[in-house]
């Protein structure tokens, strides 16, 4: 790592000329990309004002197909239930690249003050709730959709084909239901014609609008969910010796879970997590259940870490369970997996002098670790592929004070938009032009 950092920050010194930026082509690109900005927002609030649960876009993925089929795309629908993919050919041959935009909102009730905040009520998973783009998909799916027109405009100058991938159930399909990036990989959106990397983006509310971050290797975790059910035996809550209580069991499961990560792991090199979110057992104040079952999630940056975590979680938790005299069944994944978000360093380190061109030297950096997972993961695991974030905070807003993704109090600032179009186009037309 230590050898790929330095030849990054040597990179990170160059300025891009290597890709020419005052040649016709990279001045038709900041020029579409000037006139198609105030388009681009006006898709982002669309998107922001009517949201869709995931496998659930449908109004979403047909005004993408209306569009791309506008500008004389090839145009998929339907891929992994709502997913949209359009393919536009250059004219010279040359390499098949991808770009990928999540199109689905979340199940919150947005409290924004902006005119197009989403009203929408809606069902997840049986239950009546709110609807918002509260991690901004909206955003991405609109920034795509100005990169295919900027692009389509220069289809002459293309060396190979560009497919766009408008992808649903990012943030996982309703549960009991296959989707996302998984799904799309499944059913072949890699492949006829066959993508040789994939480019993404992800905007960031807590990072200022006009800057990038990028990160080589490992970038974000890879994810699984969990359930535990610790298993005793039933008692009047007035005579706790007759029992065998699997909550005081699963108190000290929880307890002893949180060691792995500071006894288990080696810190100083990667990160990971281990949270227990919800937890439930019995319905009276003095009943001693017969059982208790947790849900949680596990983070991790490398594969070995994960195994490692994995195997020490249901070690603790049966090994605990039975100290108590009860026992503990362990189902990882329960119904989530994503691999981790892993930026091939080969790509990222020749696609660099692209994000400074785009954005200056002044305003791409190297980014910590991520404990939060994305599911463009899936991608990377058969395509090199690099996942770059995207500032989205106003200019002077103290990021801590900032709100996060997947709140009600979300906001992106769409000054940034320009330049997520911007950099796809470059990293588009830049890599093209190294295939020679």
């Amino acid at each position: 790592m230590k050898k790929i950092l330095i030849s990054l920050i040597t990179l990170s010194t160059i300025t891009a000329h290597t890709f020419a930026q005052n040649s016709p082509l990279k001045i038709k690109i900041n020029q579409e990309t000037d006139k198609i900005e105030k388009q681009v927002i006006a898709w982002r609030r669309d998107f922001h004002e009517h949201p869709e649960l995931g496998n659930h876009e449908v109004r979403t993925s047909k005004i993408i197909a209306d569009y791309l089929r506008s500008l004389g795309l090839e145009v998929k629908t339907g891929v992994a239930k709502t997913g949209v993919v359009g393919i536009l050919k250059g004219t010279k041959p040359g390499p098949v690249i991808a770009l990928r935009a999540d199109m689905d909102g979340l199940p919150v009730v947005e409290r924004t003050p902006v005119p197009f905040a989403s009203k929408v009520k809606t069902t997840f998973n049986g239950q009546e709730v709110g609807a918002m783009h509260a991690c901004g998909h909206d955003s991405h799916m609109a920034i795509l959709m100005g990169t295919a027109k900027v692009l389509s405009d220069i289809k002459n100058d293309l060396k190979g084909t560009v497919k766009f991938i408008f992808q649903p159930a990012e943030e996982g399909p309703p549960f009991g239901e296959e989707g996302g990036a998984e799904l799309m990989v499944k059913e072949g959106v890699l492949e006829n014609p066959k993508v040789e990397v994939i480019f993404g983006l992800h905007i960031n509310s807590q990072t200022e609008v006009g800057k990038i971050t990028y990160r080589p290797g490992g970038t974000m975790a890879a994810v699984n969910d969990m359930q535990i059910i610790v298993k005793g035996k039933s008692a009047h809550g007035a005579y706790p010796w007759s029992s065998v209580d699997p909550i005081v069991a699963s108190a000290q499961i929880i307890n002893n879970l949180q060691p792995i990560i500071s006894r288990n792991l080696n810190v100083t090199e990667n990160p990971a997590v281990v949270t227990i979110g919800s937890i439930h057992a019995g319905n009276r104040s003095n009943i001693i259940p017969e059982q208790a079952e947790m849900m949680g999630t596990i983070r991790a940056m490398s594969k070995s870490d994960e195994k490692m975590v994995i195997e020490r979680i249901k070690q603790v938790a049966t090994k605990t369970a039975e100290s108590a005299g009860a026992t503990a069944e362990v189902k990882i994944p329960f119904s989530v997996h994503y691999p981790v978000t892993y930026n091939n360093p080969a790509l990222t380190e020749k696609m660099l002098p692209t994000l400074i061109e785009s954005a200056g030297a002044n305003n791409v950096s190297l980014k910590p670790p991520v404990t939060g997972a994305e599911d463009f993961s899936f991608y990377q695991e058969k395509v090199p592929g690099l996942f770059f974030f995207l500032g989205g905070m106003p200019k002077g807003q103290d990021p801590l004070k900032a709100a996060s993704h997947h709140t009600p109090d979300f906001f992106i600032d769409e000054s940034g938009f320009k330049l997520g179009v911007k950099t796809f186009c470059n990293l588009v037309v830049n890599y093209m032009a190294m295939k020679k």
